[in-house]
Order: structure tokens, then C-alpha cells, then sequence
């Protein structure tokens, strides 16, 4: 497996340019199989992730490719095997993703049980749920989402939590259903807000879009489209909370701090500056750190409020900040992995359930170990503000997420080396 060596005390300073989302360019790939015909993806990180759910299209029977550096084209025009194997499916969650598109486009789908980071269950149940309320025979065999349904038809579903990837799904199958649907307790996120801006541009007819309660009208068909996906907000994130921890100044260009308003508000309580606006029709976020961030308290929570994803990040943050803070984790039972390894470090962070309390000092280079994709950018910004080398292994997570993270965090004066599994 390859391994990340970073040698800790270089300030970050520069430019960076944001990928777009991982997290709403996946459900954009799989909504393109609702229309017949050749839809253009434009913006599209190069990730492990993408790369396997163009697997998954291919196998289904649409033809999936990139067609240049961050443009990906998809020819949905057949689906000739509804299928999404198990030995895709299990590597990235997201996958089921494509469980809706199926079951409106052609009446069935065959999914497997999901897999991915091991962060917590994220049970697939709210969307079997759904899926049922809106007329689909849905059974579990030998690890598989049996799904048919010979027309799904509108409906009003509660969902009992709110769920990115169930709304997603949800809204997919939705869109080609007779008559209405009327999505509540739906999640919020910008992903969500960008798949439902890409379904209209489909011919879709969904309102209500970046609300709790989304009211959709069932079209008969839906035509294949050019679309360029939003900028990636947990990136964006992910270096701003970097330049914190070193004493850094940096700018993101193609980003608006809109999607980053929870982030930057800690951002500003650890004592730094934010400014941000528009150059050349290009969006950017500034970030000048104070000499030393103080610790802040975060609560994890549905988007506008504080987001699970960039956790770990403010995690390590406050290891090398003054005071103490408290984190709590109110979305995933296992994302408390890190702390383990921020310990290695030196960190002093106690924590019980889903509360852990840190108190800021100094870090040391050590041999750690990712657990999951943003216990991966935490443990980077650890190593970037910590004393001496550390060496990061399985790092297999962090190319799920982050697009040539070790070029952009060297651009910004980083000391990052890529160590090859067969050196």
C-alpha cells in the first residue's frame, strides 16, 4: 500500500484550485442513466471513487469514460444488465446510488449491499423504505437489493433521519414516477441541491430544492444533458483548516464560501481571518492564520449546521491549539477512529461515545495509520503542523476523496512525498 511521508513545520502559503465534489459529481454519474442518449460531466474529480462508479456503469451497460482531464461523457442510451456487483458495490457505498435511476428508467434493479469507509453502519434502509412507498417489490437475497416494479407511482414519504444518499436515491426514482411525490425530512446538502438543479436541467420537475420537503412532478421521460458539477466544500475545507494549524496564508480559487459557511465561522473563532469574493468571475476564499489558532467546540449535524466530513480536520486543529475544545459526533458511531493514531502524535484528547475533549499542545512526527477518508486529512494536517517526519500508511482512503492532494499541499510549500507500495 502506499504511504505519505510529511515533514511537519513548513507554513503553508499560495493558491490552490478546488476539484469538484466527490460527493455530487456521484449521484450526477448515476442520475445520468435516466435518460437515453449522451450526457457530458464536466468538473469531475479524478478519484478512486469516480473511477469505480464508472465501473458500475459500464457493468450495468452504459458507456462511461473520461473523455478529457475533468470531463467524463456517459451513453445511457441501453442498459442491457441492471446489476451492481458485489465486488464493485463493496469498495464505495455510494454505488446504490444507482438503485433509483435503474428502477425508474427500465422497472428493475439488481444492487448489492453496500460497503465503503468503516465509519458506522449507514444502513441502506430509508431507501428500501422509500423505494417501497413508491410501488417497488423490493426483497434482500444472497447480499442483493432485489428490486422490480412495473410503474412506481408518486407518493409522500417521512424519512425517519435525514440521509444524503437517500434523498439522492429517492429523487432519482422520483422524478420518472406517475403523478407526485413529496419528499420530507430530505437532507439539505449542496450535493443534494446540485443533483436536483441537474434533474431539471433534465426536464425534471422539482421544487422545493434546498429544503427539508421536496415536492417533485413525474415527467414521462427525461433527456440527456451537459453539466458541470459544484466545487468540492470538504476540500476547500480541508486546506483551510491546513493553512490554520501552520501559521498559513492561502487562497482558494473556484469556491464560494456559501458552501462553507459553518467551517469558516470556526475558522474565524480559532482566530483567523476570512475574506472572500469574486476575480474575473472566478469565486475565491482567503484564509491569514493568527500566530497561534485557538481551540474551538464543534457539534457535527445536517448541513447549513456543522458537517460530519471536516471533524477530524478541526480534531487535529485543536491539538495544536491553545485551550481546550470539545467535539461532538452526532452523524457517524465510528468516526472517532483517528484519535488513536493523533495520540501517537502526542495529542491529548480524551473522549468517550461520541465526545472527545482536546486540550492544545505540541505534535510529533510518528508512523500512523488512516482508518477512514477524512480521518486521512486529519491525520495530514497533523503531520504538516507536527515536529519531524511522520509517515502515513493506507492511504488507498484519502485517493477516494481528494484529487493530487500531494501537488496541490506542495504548491503550498509543503514537504509531502508519495511513497509507492513496491519501493
Amino acid at each position: 500500500m502506499d504511504k505519505l511521508k510529511i515533514t511537519g513545520g513548513q507554513t503553508l502559503k499560495g493558491e490552490v484550485q478546488i476539484s469538484g465534489a466527490k460527493n455530487a459529481v456521484l449521484p450526477i454519474l448515476a442520475a445520468t442513466l435516466l435518460a437515453p442518449g449522451i450526457s457530458i460531466i464536466d468538473n469531475v474529480p479524478r478519484l478512486r471513487d469516480v473511477n469505480t462508479l464508472l465501473q458500475v456503469l459500464n457493468a450495468i451497460g452504459a458507456k462511461a469514460a473520461w473523455s478529457s482531464d475533468n470531463q467524463v461523457t456517459v451513453d445511457a442510451t441501453e442498459i442491457s444488465n441492471p446489476t451492481a456487483p458485489y465486488e464493485l458495490v463493496k469498495t464505495m457505498r455510494a454505488s446504490v446510488l444507482v438503485l433509483g435511476p435503474l428502477l425508474a428508467r427500465i422497472g428493475q434493479a439488481r444492487v448489492s449491499l453496500p460497503g465503503g469507509c468503516a465509519i458506522g453502519a449507514r444502513p441502506v434502509d430509508q431507501h428500501i423504505k422509500g423505494m417501497r412507498a413508491l410501488g417497488a417489490n423490493i426483497e434482500i437475497l444472497e447480499g442483493y437489493i432485489e428490486a422490480k416494479a412495473e410503474k412506481l407511482t408518486g407518493t409522500r414519504f417521512v424519512s425517519d433521519m435525514v440521509t444524503v444518499t437517500g434523498t439522492e436515491n429517492l429523487l432519482m426514482a422520483a422524478v420518472l414516477a406517475d403523478g407526485e411525490t413529496i419528499l420530507e425530512n430530505a437532507a439539505c446538502e449542496p450535493e443534494v441541491v446540485d443533483l436536483a438543479n441537474m434533474l431539471n436541467k433534465m426536464g425534471a420537475k422539482i421544487t422545493g430544492i434546498g429544503t427539508p420537503r421536496l415536492e417533485i412532478q413525474g415527467v414521462q421521460q427525461l433527456k440527456a444533458v451537459n453539466y458541470r458539477t459544484l466545487p468540492d466544500r470538504i476540500e476547500a475545507g480541508t486546506y483551510l483548516v491546513a493553512a490554520a494549524a501552520t501559521g498559513g496564508e492561502v487562497i482558494l480559487r473556484g469556491i464560494a464560501i456559501q458552501l462553507l459557511e459553518a467551517v469558516c465561522e470556526k475558522l474565524t473563532e480559532s482566530g483567523a481571518e476570512i475574506t472572500s469574493g469574486t476575480e474575473n468571475g472566478v469565486d475565491f476564499i482567503k484564509l491569514k492564520s493568527s500566530a497561534k489558532p485557538q481551540a474551538v467546540s464543534i457539534r457535527t449535524a445536517p448541513f447549513p449546521a456543522f458537517p460530519t466530513d471536516m471533524q477530524a480536520q478541526f480534531m487535529a486543529l485543536n491539538c495544536i491549539a491553545n485551550g481546550a475544545g470539545v467535539i461532538v459526533e452526532n452523524i457517524f458511531e465510528n468516526r472517532f477512529m483517528h484519535i488513536p493514531e493523533l495520540i501517537r502524535m502526542g495529542a491529548k484528547i480524551e473522549f468517550s461515545a461520541n465526545t472527545a475533549t482536546t486540550t492544545g499542545g505540541k505534535l510529533r512526527g510518528a508512523p500512523v495509520m488512516a482508518t477512514d477518508l477524512r480521518a486521512s486529512a486529519g491525520l495530514i494536517i497533523a503531520a504538516l503542523a507536527a515536529e519531524g517526519e511522520t509517515i502515513i500508511d493506507r492511504i488507498y482512503h484519502l485517493d477516494r476523496g481528494y484529487e493530487k492532494i500531494e501537488e496541490k499541499l506542495s504548491i503550498l510549500g509543503a514537504k509531502v512525498e508519495r511513497i509507492k507500495a513496491n519501493k
